[in-house]
């Protein structure tokens, strides 16, 4: 059984988020990438969180999935007759 300080400590990393209570994914760059993304992010006076948002909000518009609730349900009330305009 683990001891109780290590039980503490792991509680506590569960419940890390970043601001405004989102919870955090941990994903894998190449070394290369993670060095063009962070020039990036400099050059734009940006953070790396502020890139990754814009990104997969890019990602999900180009695939046509919502990203916020008034979206979703924008997209809800549409037929297949009216997306063609």
């Amino acid at each position: 059984m683990p001891s109780r300080s290590r039980i503490g400590s792991v509680a506590a990393k569960q419940k890390r988020t970043r601001p405004g209570g989102a919870p955090r994914k941990l994903i894998a760059f190449e070394p290369d990438m993670l060095r063009a993304l962070e020039l990036l992010a400099r050059d734009r006076m940006q953070d790396f969180q502020e890139l990754a948002d814009e990104a997969f909000r890019d990602l999900l518009k180009k695939h046509r999935r919502p990203v916020t609730l008034k979206e979703a349900l924008k997209q809800s009330t549409r037929t297949p007759a009216n997306d063609e305009s």
